[in-house]
């Protein structure tokens, strides 16, 4: 089995890296790989999207790793592989993000991506810190972990689905911020689950002996 980390030039891969291969270690979950390859993306059993940055620039760099782009893109929607969106990452599912300007995504989930807007405004953005989740749909990804565990945010957009039953855990910032989305092989994760301990961890051993 192998997991592939894309490298597009739009995030600090490294604390990803050492998760996943340390999770991929103690679950048996194969082999992980960071790779700009677009060979290596094409047979990979399993892809990871991170992302750093704003949504019009990682979208722009996305495509402009055209065969990535296209390996990915075959992969997830032809073979259906299982793949897992992180932070940005997790917002290019998206129909279309609002980041300075509007943006297509990739429309595997269908909703915008728009700034959040807390209704106490006392509340700073970005989101940025530890906060609680709240699950909405069971997901294999989310054995183990319950509403009220918690994990680690950096983000100023949020991700507004159009269908409930595709917003599979949400946190309540002054007003409820999706945290988690999916459907069929996709999952997107708002949160860095990288960086949210053990809650985080168990989510990546999850991922890596997801088979839908």
């Amino acid at each position: 089995m192998l997991t592939a980390i894309i490298d597009y030039e739009s995030g600090n891969l490294h604390s990803a890296e050492k998760a996943f291969q340390r999770m991929a270690r103690e679950v048996d979950g194969g082999t992980v790989v960071v790779t700009s390859d677009a060979e290596t993306v094409a047979r990979a059993d399993r892809l990871v999207l991170p992302g750093d940055g704003a949504f019009p620039a990682c979208a722009a760099e996305l495509r402009g790793h055209k065969g990535i782009y296209d390996a990915m893109v075959e992969a997830v929607e032809a073979k259906g592989r299982p793949f897992l969106g992180i932070c940005v990452g997790m917002q290019l599912m998206a129909t279309t993000g609002h980041e300075y300007e509007e943006t297509p995504g990739l429309d595997w989930v269908a909703g915008d991506v728009e700034k959040i807007t807390p209704a106490d405004t006392a509340l700073k953005v970005p989101h940025m810190g530890w906060n609680d989740l709240v699950i909405d749909q069971s997901h294999p990804v989310l054995e183990g972990i319950a509403t009220g565990d918690h994990a680690y945010f950096v983000h100023s957009y949020q991700f507004h689905v159009a269908k409930p039953a595709e917003r599979i855990a949400h946190v309540d910032y002054g007003g409820d911020v999706t945290a988690i989305i999916g459907r069929d092989t996709m999952l997107g994760m708002q949160f860095h689950p990288e960086k949210s301990q053990a809650v985080g961890l168990r989510m990546i051993g999850n991922f890596l002996t997801w088979r839908p």
